[in-house]
C-alpha cells in the first residue's frame, strides 16, 4: 500500500473515489479561493487509487500554526494516520479534525478503537453527529404516503395558492439567494458564511455541475430558495433561505417534494438532508418527511502538538464570548 499526495492530473480519479462532494477536487479549489491550504492525499494499491483524502488548513494569525480537517472524508487506515501525523509535522498542525462520512455501526467500533490508540479524542463538531437521508428509489407515491399528514396538507397548500418551484441557476436567481440569505441570517440571529464564501462556492461548483438553484416564486417573486449538490448518486441539501413575507404559502414544503422529485429524476439514490439537531425547527420540518436518521461516527481531533490543550481553551473562552455578546445584543451576525 502506497500513500502519497494526488497530483492534478489525477483529478479525473480522485473525484470517482471522493465519497463527498465536500470530498471533490472542485471543493477544494473553491476553498483555495477563500484563503485555506489544501492538500489532497490518496491511497494506492499498485497504480489503483482505492480512497483520496482532501485535507483543508487555516493558519492561526499571530504564529505559525496551522489547524487542519478531513470534512466528510473516507474511512481512515492505520497508515493513513501515520503519514497524516508526518504531515502534520512538516505542515505545522496543531491537530487535524476528522469528521468521516461513515455510518455507526457495530462494525465502526474497531475504527474508533484505532482513532483512540492514535491520539484522537472527541472534538468540537462542524456537522452534527447525525443527518436524515430520503430513499429516492421508492416510488413517489411510496414517498409521498409515508410523509406526515400535516407535511402533506403544506405541500398540496402550496400548489394550491400557486406557488411554483424550478430549477434556475441564473445570476439574476443566485443574487436572490444572496439576499434571502441575508434576510435569513438577520431574523435568525444565527452566525453563516459571508457573501464572498458563497458567491465562491457557487462560482466554482456550478460550474462544475456540482451545485444546482431551487428557486420557489409566488405572485411573480422568487421568496425561497435552495442550493442543492448532486455527488454520485446522492443529492444533499446543505444551503437555503426564504422571506418571511409570505411564509403562510408554505413554499419550503413544495420545495423539499420538489427537490426529492428532482433527485429522482437525475436517477439518484439517496437524498442527505445535511443536518438534524434536536429541538430546532428545521429538525422538525425535515421529520414531516419521514427520512431515516442516520449517525455518523462524529467529530475527532487527531491531536499531533502539545499547543493543542491550549488551542482549545482558547477557543472555548472565544466561543463563550461571541455568544455572550449575541444574547446580550452587542453583535449582530454579519453577511
Amino acid at each position: 500500500m502506497q500513500i502519497r499526495e494526488i497530483t492534478p492530473k489525477e483529478k479525473s480519479a480522485f473525484n470517482k473515489v471522493a465519497v463527498h462532494p465536500l470530498q471533490s477536487w472542485e471543493w477544494g479549489e473553491f476553498r483555495k479561493k477563500t484563503g485555506n491550504k489544501v492538500i489532497r492525499i490518496g491511497e494506492f494499491d499498485g497504480k489503483k487509487l482505492l480512497r483520496a483524502t482532501q485535507i483543508v488548513s487555516s493558519s492561526i494569525p499571530h504564529s505559525y500554526f496551522q489547524v487542519a480537517t478531513i470534512l466528510r472524508g473516507p474511512e481512515i487506515s492505520t497508515q493513513m494516520l501515520s503519514f497524516l501525523k508526518k504531515l502534520a509535522k512538516k505542515e505545522h498542525f496543531i491537530f487535524i479534525k476528522l469528521e468521516p462520512y461513515i455510518i455507526r455501526s457495530k462494525k465502526t467500533e474497531k475504527l474508533i478503537n484505532l482513532l483512540r490508540s492514535s491520539g484522537a479524542v472527541r472534538g468540537r463538531r462542524f456537522f452534527t453527529p447525525t443527518s436524515f437521508w430520503i430513499d429516492l428509489t421508492k416510488s413517489e407515491k411510496e414517498l409521498f404516503s409515508s410523509f406526515h399528514p400535516k407535511t402533506r396538507y403544506n405541500i398540496r397548500l402550496a400548489q394550491k395558492k400557486g406557488v411554483i418551484i424550478k430549477e434556475d441557476n441564473s445570476l439574476e436567481a443566485f443574487e436572490r439567494y444572496l439576499s434571502l440569505t441575508r434576510e435569513t441570517i438577520a431574523r435568525q440571529n444565527f452566525y453563516a458564511h459571508n457573501e464572498n464564501y458563497h458567491r465562491l462556492m457557487w462560482e466554482t461548483l456550478h460550474k462544475a455541475k456540482i451545485a444546482k438553484l431551487l428557486t420557489a416564486t409566488y405572485n411573480h417573486e422568487i421568496i425561497a430558495t435552495w442550493v442543492l449538490f448532486v455527488w454520485h448518486d446522492f443529492l444533499y441539501y446543505p444551503y437555503g433561505a426564504s422571506t418571511d413575507k409570505y411564509k403562510n404559502v408554505m413554499a419550503n414544503n413544495l420545495m423539499m417534494w420538489e427537490a426529492i422529485k428532482f433527485g429522482k429524476k437525475l436517477k439518484l439514490k439517496t437524498f442527505d438532508l445535511w443536518g438534524r439537531e434536536e429541538g430546532k425547527g428545521f429538525t422538525k420540518f425535515k421529520e414531516g418527511y419521514n427520512p431515516k436518521v442516520i449517525e455518523f461516527l462524529g467529530s475527532w481531533d487527531l491531536i499531533t502538538s502539545p499547543a493543542y490543550y491550549p488551542y482549545r481553551f482558547a477557543e472555548s473562552l472565544r466561543w463563550l464570548y461571541l455568544r455572550g455578546k449575541a444574547k446580550l445584543g452587542l453583535s449582530k451576525p454579519k453577511f
